[in-house]
């Protein structure tokens, strides 16, 4: 592998071969070139604060819920971590990709019964796996412009109980027997059923317009880009390391209990996060490509269940209120290329133009947060940045972008060691920049990621002037909220069946 992977993407034995990060940031040296105002004449937008759900691997504790249940409880939690008055609120605008279609416009139901204003409007977007990614930066352009001052941006995916409809031909037979009239009618249309319109019209992680599930694309662009297996598999289980460090350390303070109904221990933690050994990853089998792929369930991201909520405001509108913002959301790109080769491309193309827009360089990004489709991705990308071939081919640039330093990459772990519940994953990434902004002392961090249809996001963010991360506070906040929701509830009627009985 490149020489700028070796120290950082290697994981042995459990044990990290670069410095703990606590030093390796001590020697970096803040630009503040960058003004407040990116733009004369235009006003700042921050953001306040993030929270989600903890992230669970489909299938297990949240299984019986549905997404509804899930968005409404990131909507409850941000407003209670926060503190704010929900009647400021002028909109939501929630991202999902998998929609029930009982709940289709999600953020306006979930916002309902979190209790939030019925004069609050409130959309859902959908762009696959930057979905909220979409949500927050359609808020900045309605602050922006002057439209609106305090805005909810969130996702939620829940995989879990994806939507499997009936096979065509007997969607269509129903319809014509909803509108039968006679008895006699209705006979003739059920014996006209063959046993194969039983067949169900099963959802699949595949582009429309090619065909190619996401996977099997990610298998040739790690091929393409020269991307090993143990290469991936190194990647993986750095992110699994990270991301269990950070868990133990109370830095994933944007995780917010869950009391699931019928479970009798609350969920407090993302529950995908393992962290294996390099032998136990190379003997898994190719999970697309086979026999000779090197994609695996191991180095690549696991379907999850999950829900995310972040409030974004007018600089002028959070002071007014009182509120501490922990950053400013200073500019963003969406890009799209060629879907059939360069699917997951999109932070190749994304990070250079915000870096032009911010006229900023590689060396002022103290805080990396990539969206972890699949290690090979990631790997692929980092490749793609650091070739001259690409970089004049593709970027219409003379020289490459260059490689960030990966010391400040994705340091609290990533999707593939987190989750990603597709449409909340673009929060999760906009609210670990802004805490480790704090943590680490940097100011400016950088998102990116890539989505299907080939297109992809870039988003910077710079550290809010005096802001703070409370890991202790934060610890408190979970653990008296844990407590909370295990206080049984008084069932009056339950006692005196009780007492009946005695």
């Amino acid at each position: 592998m490149f020489p700028a992977l070796k120290n950082c993407l290697v994981v042995k034995h459990g044990a990290l071969n670069y410095v703990d990060i606590l030093s390796r940031y001590s020697a970096i040296s803040i630009n503040k070139a960058y003004s407040t105002k990116s733009n004369p004449g235009s006003q700042n937008i921050v953001f306040i604060d993030g929270v989600r759900t903890p992230f669970l691997q489909s299938g297990t504790q949240y299984k019986n819920l549905l997404a509804y249940d899930l968005a409404r409880h990131s909507l409850v939690s941000l407003q209670k971590k926060v503190g704010f008055p929900k009647e400021i609120i002028d909109y939501i605008v929630y991202g999902t990709v998998m929609q029930e279609v009982r709940t289709s416009n999600i953020g306006r139901e979930a916002a309902l019964a979190a209790g939030y204003s019925e004069h609050t409007p409130a959309h859902t977007v959908t762009m696959a796996c930057i979905s909220s990614n979409q949500a927050i930066t359609t808020g900045m352009g309605l602050i922006a412009c002057g439209v609106y001052d305090a805005i909810i941006a969130g996702g939620v995916e829940f995989m879990s109980d994806v939507p499997i409809r009936h096979s065509r031909r007997m969607r269509s037979l129903m319809l014509q027997a909803n509108k039968a009239k006679t008895l006699a009618n209705k006979l003739t249309l059920l014996t006209s059923i063959r046993p194969s319109y039983f067949m169900p019209d099963l959802p699949a992680v595949a582009e429309f317009s090619t065909g190619e599930t996401m996977g099997h694309s990610g298998d040739r662009l790690a091929a393409a880009f020269g991307v090993t297996r143990k290469e991936q598999d190194d990647y993986a289980l750095r992110s699994h390391t990270l991301a269990a460090r950070a868990q133990q350390q109370g830095l994933l303070s944007d995780v917010m209990p869950y009391k699931v109904p019928n479970v009798d221990q609350v969920v407090d933690r993302d529950n995908g996060i393992r962290v294996s050994t390099e032998e136990q990853l190379a003997k898994l089998k190719p999970a697309f490509v086979k026999p000779y792929g090197t994609v695996t369930a191991a180095n690549a991201s696991f379907l999850t269940d999950g829900a995310s909520a972040a409030l974004i405001m007018s600089e002028e509108k959070a002071l007014r209120l009182g509120l501490k913002p922990k950053a400013y959301l200073r500019t963003f790109t969406y890009v799209s290329q060629d879907p059939v080769d360069q699917l997951l491309l999109g932070p190749s193309y994304a990070i250079p133009k915000v870096l032009d827009k911010s006229k900023l360089g590689l060396k002022d990004i103290g805080v990396w947060e990539i969206h972890e489709a699949f290690a090979g991705q990631i790997c692929a990308n980092l490749k793609a940045l650091d070739s001259d071939l690409f970089a004049q081919k593709f970027l219409n640039r003379s020289s490459k972008v260059g490689i960030p330093d990966l010391n400040k990459w994705n340091a609290w772990g990533g999707s593939l060691s987190i989750g990603h519940p597709f449409a909340a994953t673009g929060v999760r990434l906009a609210t670990h920049t802004a805490n480790r902004l704090i943590k680490e002392d940097q100011q400016f961090g950088l998102i990116a990621a890539c989505a299907a249809g080939g297109q992809g996001v870039g988003m910077l963010m710079e550290r809010y002037p005096d802001a703070k991360h409370y890991v202790l506070l934060s610890r408190l906040f979970l653990f008296f909220s844990s407590l909370m929701l295990e206080v049984p509830r008084f069932d009056k009627n339950k006692e005196q069946e009780e007492q009946k009985r005695d």
